[in-house]
């Protein structure tokens, strides 16, 4: 029995709860695929009991507790229970507690690794994005990450990467359109491909990817309200931004390509509304956390046999 505090941080955070649970119901199975865990189950005894924190080796920001807190529910099937001591987008330092769990020492070290797989990785991803908003802070330009994601885990990595500060583009291949420049070679042209895909999709928003300041203006004529300028120079994106500036108003334009935190702030200062970082989920570190057991005992009037 998942207790139902779990299942509603999950959805307060914008995620499908039966959406997370069958990511982690899919990673437990390929540590449990073939049986229970031989080495647990060989040292630990079945009625001892404990208390595992989650804490941090080293600064960043926190996300994925709720769906870690979940890992510990599913294994210990109502024999666990877990304490969520920090907020996910909370920056954390070294040695800080974020998460409690208690129950059955087996449960608790057979849910170690994939609670920690989920949650290092999604506060990697939550810390790196930090890191890009905090390089941007003095303009007006949003972070802003891709399809560019671990397959299966984009729901959750795109939660994080709000996590961090950051804010999301397309979901998927249906719920927005981004014209690339193998679309606009089949079409023909930017402005053919748009004028196909608005027909095909007019409630859809539209972004189209250029590569050159005559395709921005091309792209402008059609009638595009978001471009992306793809491996573009500064130079070239302030020009964009000009023409965009002379048109009318609501168009955006977002920045792709050759960006770094090193010249996240020079590209920004350009005037684009987004820069568009696929490293935010796609070569991302981890941020370093462990899971200590803090105690171990057997309840009163038992023994290993």
């Amino acid at each position: 029995m998942i207790e139902p505090a779990v299942l509603q941080a999950i959805a307060d955070a914008g995620l499908d709860p039966a959406g997370v649970a069958a990511v982690v119901t899919t990673a437990l199975a390929e540590d449990l695929a073939d049986g229970p865990d031989v080495t647990t189950a060989a040292t630990i005894d079945a009625g001892q009991l404990g208390v595992a924190h989650a804490v941090t080796r080293q600064t960043g920001v926190v996300a994925g507790l709720p769906v870690a807190a979940l890992v510990f529910e599913i294994v210990g099937e109502g024999r666990v229970q877990v304490e969520l001591v920090a907020d996910d987008g909370e920056i954390v330092e070294p040695e800080q507690l974020l998460l409690s769990a208690r129950g059955p020492v087996r449960d608790l070290l057979t849910a170690e690794r994939t609670a920690l797989n989920l949650l290092t990785h999604l506060s990697g991803v939550a810390t790196l994005t930090r890191l890009w908003v905090t390089a941007v802070a003095d303009t007006a330009a949003q972070i802003r990450d891709t399809r560019k994601t671990m397959p299966g885990l984009r729901a959750l990595e795109k939660y994080a990467v709000r996590c961090g500060g950051g804010v999301n583009h397309r979901m998927s291949l249906s719920d927005a359109a981004l014209i690339k420049d193998n679309h606009v070679a089949a079409a023909g042209s930017v402005a053919r491909a748009f004028e196909l895909v608005k027909a095909a999709a007019p409630e859809l928003p539209v972004e189209i990817e250029v590569d050159t300041v005559e395709q921005c203006a091309e792209a402008l004529q059609a009638g595009a309200d978001l471009i992306l300028l793809d491996n573009m120079s500064p130079a070239e994106m302030r020009r964009c931004v000009e023409l965009a500036s002379a048109g009318r108003s609501g168009v955006r334009l977002e920045a792709s390509g050759g960006l770094s935190l090193h010249n996240a702030a020079e590209v920004a200062a350009t005037g684009v509304s987004y820069l568009a970082v696929g490293a935010l989920t796609h070569s991302v570190p981890a941020l370093d956390i462990g899971l200590d057991l803090q105690s171990a005992q057997l309840p009163a009037g038992t023994g290993s046999a």
